[in-house]
């Protein structure tokens, strides 16, 4: 742009060229971002009641119900 007012050739200036280049590189091939795996320790939580259950190594907390209500637990 040679004045700055947007009116120079197109396909250069800012927001053009090989940026960040987003959803290439080594972390996207590897599925990075997926499901958070948290480790066997901590507890699972009715996200409805409140009710805290220790989690049981290689069962994930989704697939546990809550013993007071039934809901499906969280992390």
């Amino acid at each position: 742009m040679p004045r700055g007012d947007g009116t120079g050739p197109r396909g250069e200036g800012p927001g053009t060229g090989r940026g960040l280049g987003r959803g290439t590189g080594s972390g996207s091939r590897l599925g990075l971002g997926g499901g958070q795996a948290l480790g066997p320790g901590g507890d699972c939580l009715c996200p409805k009641c409140g009710t805290k259950v220790a989690h049981k190594l290689g069962q994930p907390c989704y697939n546990m119900s809550c013993p007071k209500c039934g809901t499906k637990m969280t992390r």
